[in-house]
């Protein structure tokens, strides 16, 4: 039995930034109540242990409950500028982490938006990034999933598009082709951010070299659900899984050859986990 895990696999760069800061603060202020609005990052497992060290996940509905001094962790995917603005006047600390890749898209969507270009995201509208960057264009922007979204737009004069920091890069090629004869005056910046595009071509190589495919991340984590979708195309027998109690003997069984990757908020000790579980019902391995 061969083990290969995909070159570019687990935290991401604003994913770990974001991390760090959290328990920096935890440990900085031991005993004083810190928010986090939403979840920091896609990932139970982490979500889990935050919320066991004292930080408190609130939703936006509930932040006129927060009063002044309190500390708010802004997480990685981004917030709109109205409520930057709301929390600043209520006086709430904000401990922000959004991602740096994020923070340009909401940068490229604030300039262009205020030099009267319409803005168009390419993306996933529910997805909490889209929804923090349509608030840099006081939520006027028009946002597209799909080829079939893209044709429905109305034809603009001017306008910018930008990417979901975490699209699959051929979405983005085949919807901007669409989006051009749209627009008579486009701009246009491809905002999916490089580690993504890294393990996104990573994934889908190895794929192609396997004979199951275990995705390792969050199941509500968008960059982890793209790179199921990457990956089955490849690899018939993709699983996308959260952690190793996920695995059974019926997913490895008479599969020589094993590949993983993990989304961008998946720590290192779960793919580990998931490999010393694999091992285990290989029969090379005693369980722990």
């Amino acid at each position: 039995m061969k083990i290969l895990i995909a070159e570019y696999a687990g935290f991401c760069f604003g994913v770990k930034r974001a991390i760090e800061t959290a328990y920096y603060e935890i440990e900085k202020n031991s005993g004083r109540k810190i928010y986090m609005l939403g979840e920091i990052i896609h990932n139970p497992q982490v979500i889990s242990d935050l919320s066991k060290k004292g930080v408190n996940i609130i939703e936006e509905e509930e932040l006129d409950k927060l009063t002044e001094g309190d500390k708010l962790i802004i997480r990685s995917h981004g917030v709109s500028k109205k409520l930057y603005d709301f929390l600043a006047k209520k006086g709430i600390e904000v401990i922000d982490v959004t991602c740096p890749f994020v923070k340009k898209v909401q940068d490229i969507v604030y300039e262009h938006y205020h030099k009267g270009y319409s803005i168009i995201i390419v993306g996933d509208r529910n997805h909490p990034e889209v929804r923090g960057v349509n608030g840099w264009c006081d939520d006027t922007a028009y946002v597209v999933n799909s080829i079939e979204e893209a044709h429905k737009l109305p034809k603009l004069e001017k306008a910018c598009a930008v990417a979901q920091t975490t699209l699959i890069g051929r979405y983005w090629e085949d919807i901007l082709e669409v989006i051009k004869l749209k627009v008579k005056d486009l701009v246009f910046f491809n905002t999916i951010c490089d580690a993504t595009q890294k393990r996104q071509g990573s994934a889908e190589q190895l794929s192609k070299k396997v004979d199951v495919m275990f995705v390792i991340g969050g199941k509500h984590s968008s960059n982890t659900q793209k790179l199921k979708k990457i990956c089955e195309k490849n690899c018939k027998n993709t699983f996308h899984i959260e952690d190793a109690k996920e695995l059974t003997l019926e997913m490895v069984k008479d599969r020589e050859i094993i590949g993983i990757t993990a989304g961008a908020s998946t720590p290192d000790y779960v793919i580990e986990e998931v490999i010393k579980k694999i091992r285990f019902l290989k029969g090379e391995k005693e369980e722990e």
